[in-house]
């Protein structure tokens, strides 16, 4: 299987911080640093940074500062050796060129292991970047389809091996190598060529992170490994079936598109200890402002109910994302209250949360594979370092015994240990 680790250096519990254990601090480098050698250690495929570019009061704390996920990258790419790099970057509040040119220098740095989370975000930014509107959902997407064709096309500027450095001759590049791009479309127009030569990779690795119907559409175009929110393994096994099957109608290998779910561990020596774990953790959590969590979270003001009620009746006039979809979905299956519903968000924003014995944990990882549920997971620790730390030393070594999980790298590049081929 396939395991990243998702770095919010706050942890992913919203009080995980507040665990006496915790080290925290969003732009707390050494923890960063620390953490994503140790993955590297246990062999995980990649790290990964999410990122928002909206901050409010009441944001999660691992969000409400934020280093660009990019530059972190960079910085990355100078202490380690062979573990993937991944971050967000928005298609619809960056230009294709500039994030061309920024992932291929992360991947040049790098030798071969940066990955693009493509987002189109959900959150209304255009206060921050001099738009007159957001656009809706549908022109988004619209957007991004033209965005990654575009930064693809940027990637495919240079041929394998351009550099002459003839003295004598004076030929420094081999021009016939260089291909500019010419597009002009609806929402874009860049000419190239980019000014970044590929890795040995060939590009970035292409991640997706939406799950509504055309953020399903755009990833079997394009995407090489999809983070998704499951709750169930019924649900999962559908999600992924129905994706891949688009994958293949797209002409491209089903096997090339890893699907790789979220996943929150909660450790303990027996089962009841890791349920105490959880519930310290939910002790911690300050609810006064879980309306405003919950307005977020679902995209509609819940603010008129109250937290121990039943999620109310949806307005019929709001845009429900994916994520959002998830948790009214849950919600109803579960007859949950709001105040529970906060907690379930507060916890892991809508991913599955594994509570109990390493073994357990291993065991639930084991059948989602074998299921073909997923190909892997996106490792959430509640707080850091600790969260992490025990998934390394407990689970990590139950997975390698079964023979389900690598000892060492198989390939100094993302995409070579990911087992996926080198871009045409």
């Amino acid at each position: 299987m396939k395991l990243g680790l998702f770095l919010l250096a706050a942890g992913h519990h919203a009080a995980g911080w507040r665990h006496p254990d915790a080290e925290s601090g969003t732009e707390n480098i050494d923890l960063v640093v620390r953490m994503t050698q140790a993955a590297e250690r246990a062999t995980f495929d990649m790290v990964f940074f999410g990122d928002r570019l909206l901050t409010t009061p009441d944001s999660h704390p691992s969000m409400i500062t934020r280093p660009d996920p990019l530059a972190m990258l960079a910085a990355l790419s100078m202490v380690t050796t062979r573990i993937g790099l991944a971050a967000t970057a928005s298609t619809t509040y960056t230009e294709p060129f500039n994030l061309a040119r920024t992932l291929a220098t992360v991947d040049t740095l790098s030798r071969g292991r940066a990955a693009w989370n493509i987002v189109t975000t959900f959150a209304d930014g255009s206060i921050n970047f001099s738009r007159s509107r957001h656009p809706d959902h549908d022109e988004r997407y619209e957007i991004a389809e033209e965005h990654v064709s575009v930064v693809k096309g940027l990637w495919r500027s240079w041929d394998k091996d351009p550099y002459v450095q003839d003295k004598q001759a004076g030929i420094y590049v081999d021009v016939n190598k260089m291909h500019a791009l010419h597009h002009e479309g609806k929402h874009f127009s860049v000419a190239g060529p980019l000014n970044v030569t590929n890795s040995p990779q060939g590009h970035p690795v292409l991640i997706q992170a939406g799950s509504s119907g055309p953020g399903q559409a755009l990833a079997a175009r394009h995407a090489e490994v999809v983070f998704t929110a499951q709750q169930d393994l019924e649900a999962a096994q559908a999600f992924a079936q129905g994706l891949k099957a688009q994958v293949r109608d797209a002409g491209r290998d089903p096997r090339h598109c890893l699907i790789m779910p979220g996943l929150m561990p909660i450790i303990g020596r027996t089962e009841a200890e890791a349920h105490e774990k959880l519930a310290q953790l939910q002790s911690f959590t300050d609810q006064s402002n879980a309306l405003a969590i919950l307005n977020e979270q679902l995209g509609m003001d819940v603010s008129a109910y109250a937290l121990d009620e039943p999620l109310p009746p949806l307005p019929t006039d709001i845009v429900v994302h994916s994520r959002s979809a998830l948790l009214i979905k849950l919600a109803r299956a579960r007859n949950l209250t709001l105040r529970q519903l906060y907690h379930l968000c507060a916890s892991a924003r809508g991913h599955q949360i594994v509570v109990g014995t390493a073994e357990q944990v291993a065991q639930h990882m084991i059948d989602w594979v074998r299921a073909g549920a997923a190909d892997g997971f996106n490792i959430m620790p509640a707080y850091f370092p600790g969260g992490l730390e025990e998934f390394l030393n407990e689970v990590v070594p139950i997975l390698q015994t079964r023979g389900e999980f690598r000892r060492e790298y198989e390939a100094d590049t993302l995409r070579g240990n990911l087992g996926l081929p080198l871009p045409r």
